[in-house]
């Protein structure tokens, strides 16, 4: 089963190489991974996506913990999330196909974002089911290239409260700390 992990981690040099390390020492593969700044300058997130049980699961998420960067984990795989992916597909579009290629897009909700005499690459943002879908209908005029983003997650509603809270923390202590950690 698929599991998606928020990862709260502080903005430093190295993090993403230990959280990286732990799932290959595991012997887990990520199936994807997205890392960006959140509103706290000082605060990055991760949002991991692993094939893993209930009990691995449990395990990946204690051993995230243990890592000395990490400041919240969550789990969202069971709850309630907007999860998006973006990718980009060039796709081979002669002058007879382009037509049908363009109608495509559009019933998927994509959009063109480069034309080319014998090509055209389009833009998708959704599920990864609706991407997946795009790529089935383009095969058979050429898939030239394809470039997908990972999936980034993110809890309906309003923001947990303990992640409001350690991220709000963590901005307060980072003005002070200027201790290098390394594992």
């Amino acid at each position: 089963m698929l599991n998606t992990f928020m990862v709260y981690v502080e903005n430093k040099p190295g993090v993403l190489t230990r959280v990286a390390s732990l799932f290959r020492r595991r012997a887990f593969n990520i199936d994807s991974l997205t890392v960006g700044r959140t509103e706290k300058p000082e605060v990055s997130r991760m949002t991991i996506t692993v094939d893993a049980d209930r009990d691995q699961a449990r395990r990946i998420e204690a051993n995230l913990y243990n890592l000395v960067n990490v400041l919240l984990v969550e789990n969202i795989t069971n709850q309630p999330a907007i999860v998006r992916d973006l990718a980009m597909i060039r796709v081979a579009a002669t002058h007879n196909a382009r037509s049908h290629v363009l109608e495509l897009a559009s019933v998927f909700r994509a959009r063109v974002v480069d034309v080319a005499t014998e090509s055209l690459t389009i833009e998708i943002t959704g599920g990864e089911d609706k991407i997946d879908g795009l790529l089935e209908v383009l095969r058979p005029y050429g898939v030239l290239e394809m470039v997908r983003t990972g999936i980034v997650a993110m809890r309906r509603g309003s923001k947990s409260a303990d992640a409001a809270a350690t991220t709000e923390s963590v901005a307060q202590g980072a003005a002070s700390d200027d201790v290098s950690y390394s594992v």
